[in-house]
Formats: C-alpha cells, sequence, structure tokens
C-alpha cells in the first residue's frame, strides 16, 4: 500500500494490523488507485472502500505507520502524530519498532505479502 508500511507479521502488532485491514476491505468493493511498483517490483497503491482512504485509515487507527521516505503526502505525518498522541493501536506499545527497522534485522521485505 502506498504511503505506509504495516507491522510484519513477525513483529509485535503484526497480527493486529492485519486484521484491521482485513475488516476494513473482506468483501467489500475496493477502489485502488495505482501508485506504480516499488523497488521489489510489488505493486503499491491508495485503497478506499465506499470513500474511506483506507491508507490514511490505517495509520489513524495506529494500525500502520507513516511511510515519510515513499510518501508524497505530508498531511499524513500528522494522522500519524495524531494517533501517536491517543495511543492508538501500536501506538500503545512503549517503543514500537519501525517495520523498516525490523526487516533491517533480517526479514526480507520481498517475501513479505
Amino acid at each position: 500500500m502506498a504511503e505506509i508500511d504495516a507491522p510484519e507479521l513477525g513483529q509485535d502488532f503484526g497480527t493486529v494490523s492485519r486484521e484491521a485491514m482485513a475488516a476494513m476491505v473482506f468483501g467489500k468493493t475496493v477502489d485502488v488507485t495505482d501508485s506504480g511498483k516499488d523497488r521489489y517490483g510489488r505493486w503499491i497503491g491508495h485503497i478506499s472502500v465506499n470513500g474511506l482512504n483506507v491508507n490514511r485509515e490505517m495509520i489513524a487507527t495506529g494500525n500502520a505507520w507513516h511511510y515519510a521516505a515513499y510518501s508524497s503526502d505530508p498531511s499524513l505525518a500528522a494522522v500519524q502524530s495524531q494517533a501517536q498522541t491517543q495511543k492508538l493501536g501500536l501506538w500503545a506499545q512503549p517503543n514500537p519498532t519501525p517495520p523498516w527497522n525490523y526487516r533491517k534485522n533480517g526479514t526480507n521485505p520481498a517475501l513479505s505479502n
């Protein structure tokens, strides 16, 4: 998904994040706006369901990080800051590890789905 990075399944909050995403999209008609491919050749995009920007909502509910390094929407930083202040989702943890740091410790992102 464009502009966000969710916890990997093997990391704290990974399963919760995946379940949050599934609750928003499973069995629903989704609209995907193509944002191209990432450096691993995976398609990325913005997802919406009934007008809800799922990418933004994942950040707003504390289920994903704003992936600032690959984002063209600076407003998402404020969305993440609000989730952090409210200790929503992964921000309820004392020191959540960003997925990009987690992957640096040995997980191959090209194998993650």
